[in-house]
């Protein structure tokens, strides 16, 4: 996988008369140019900042000095793709599918994704923060400081608006995390417009994204045979792109429509799921710097059969980020150490570059590489604490409770 350039040298930066903490008898994976493993370090924090990292004659005065007896020190986790903000959830679903129903007699029993958006619609704004507070509290628990979460649920101004305030919200989390919002309006059209698609792909561009622009970082798409076409795609990422926001997309997940070279084309922070991803489709990606987003969870939730073609990412050096996906239909899932293990299991990753996937790189998905994803003087005291005694172990354990604490900001719960 691509290497991350690094600044980080041991260096001291004066952020304070003094630290406010100090991390001392740990290893540390700075996952700069890898894992990049200091043992026996230091790590300073002051001003909710990274003030050194490195060896232990690197020691200066704190105000408090924590002693982790051994313990594993890794960025904060960041899970840069999530759908966490919806209501109702889709159980019976699951269920009937495992019963033998299919998609067709399940949508017909008004299931599937327009039944989480009359749930999302009729939710208050209250109520999606509650259910969605928890999802968030879970990660958390597992070391995620950063969490990006898509609106799509809501299909119409209100309803995006809403969910996308309820976002934000997420960062009161107990012990904060880093919120990073997504604008979803194309992911499906909503049953109102089930006969005008250029009326509903009208009203993203025209109505949804100048309102909505001021409370999302970003804007998404479902470029899929059953989602949005290219040429409709193409249209969304123009009116982001004039409203200043940054674009990413859901790419060749069933069929190759062209959307990872689309999204290149626009400069995408990313092109996600992937798995009918082209040769061509690779050379457009590793050409413009967009990160490759791979959902293990959902390929496994799916029972798909057909893997991202990890080996050529891997040649072309385009930097693959992990996430957990977390939605109600295809991966009801809030435990980013899963998607690391499916990552290495389902799809040929090393522990490694699963770990880049879920700091480093997926820094780089959402644009937040100057800030967070690795342990480097100056960026955010974003850090998880783990009790384990080798750093793949991250990727290793299945339901194992690895979590130590949890530091983001500069803050400890």
């Amino acid at each position: 996988m691509t290497k991350i350039p690094a600044h980080f040298a041991g260096s001291k930066v004066k952020l304070g008369c003094m630290w406010d903490l100090a991390l001392v008898d740990c290893n540390a994976a700075t996952m700069v140019g890898g894992y990049g493993i200091l043992r026996d370090a230091v790590i300073g924090i002051a001003d909710g900042r990274i003030a050194f990292v490195g060896a232990r004659d690197g020691l200066e005065p704190a105000r408090e000095t924590r002693h982790l007896h051994g313990a594993w020190v890794t960025p904060g986790l960041i899970d840069c793709h999530t759908h966490l903000v919806f209501g109702g959830q889709r159980a019976g679903e699951w269920e009937m599918r495992r019963q033998g129903k299919s998609y067709e007699d399940i949508a017909r029993a008004g299931g599937g994704i327009l039944s989480t958006v009359r749930a999302t619609r009729a939710a208050s704004e209250d109520e999606l923060v509650a259910s969605a507070m928890r999802r968030v509290a879970a990660m958390a628990r597992q070391g995620v400081t950063t969490v990006e979460v898509k609106s799509g649920y809501g299909l119409d101004l209100a309803t995006e608006e809403k969910m996308l305030r309820a976002a934000g919200r997420l960062e009161c989390v107990p012990g904060g995390v880093r919120v990073s919002r997504t604008f979803l309006g194309a992911h499906a059209l909503p049953p109102e417009f089930k006969d005008d698609r250029e009326g509903y792909v009208d009203l993203v561009c025209n109505a949804m994204i100048p309102k909505l622009a001021p409370l999302a970082d970003a804007v998404d798409a479902f470029c899929e045979s059953i989602a949005f076409t290219p040429e409709e795609t193409e249209r969304v990422f123009a009116a982001a792109r004039a409203h200043g926001l940054r674009v990413k997309l859901h790419a060749e997940q069933l069929t190759d429509q062209g959307g990872a070279a689309l999204a290149a084309r626009f400069l995408a922070l990313s092109a996600d799921h992937l798995e009918h991803l082209s040769e061509d489709g690779i050379a457009a990606m590793a050409k413009a710097g967009t990160v490759a987003v791979l959902l293990p969870i959902a390929f496994y939730f799916l029972r798909e059969t057909r893997k991202p073609p990890v080996a050529a990412l891997r040649a072309a050096g385009i930097p693959v980020a992990i996430a957990t996906d977390c939605n109600p239909g295809t991966s009801p899932a809030a435990s980013p150490l899963m998607a690391l293990n499916m990552a290495c299991t389902l799809f040929d990753l090393t522990p490694e570059e699963a770990l880049l996937g879920m700091t480093a790189h997926a820094a780089y998905a959402l644009g937040l590489e100057d800030e967070t994803g690795t342990l480097e003087v100056g960026k955010s005291a974003d850090l998880a604490i783990w009790d384990i005694s080798e750093i793949a172990e991250l990727a290793y354990w299945i339901g194992a409770d690895l979590l130590k604490s949890r530091i983001f900001q500069g803050r400890s719960l």
